[in-house]
């Protein structure tokens, strides 16, 4: 599929967000009282940001070819 600019511009931008708000969950969960009790919550988020960041990664990659 062909995305325009702006689609790709929008997407980064919406991952972005989602990024930051993912890091500040695994913080929140990491500086809980029994972060052991959180731990599968903390390794879905930290998949999740691998993912959005290497999603990041291609869009970016796009971007510099249009």
């Amino acid at each position: 599929m062909k995305y325009s600019k702006e689609e790709l511009t929008e997407a980064k931008r919406q991952i972005d967000s989602t990024l930051h708000k993912l890091r500040e969950t695994i913080k929140t969960f990491e500086n809980k009282e029994n972060p052991q009790r959180y731990k599968s919550q903390i390794t879905l988020a930290k998949r999740r940001v691998i993912a959005f960041e290497i999603a990041n990664d291609l869009i970016a990659t796009e971007l510099q070819n249009k």
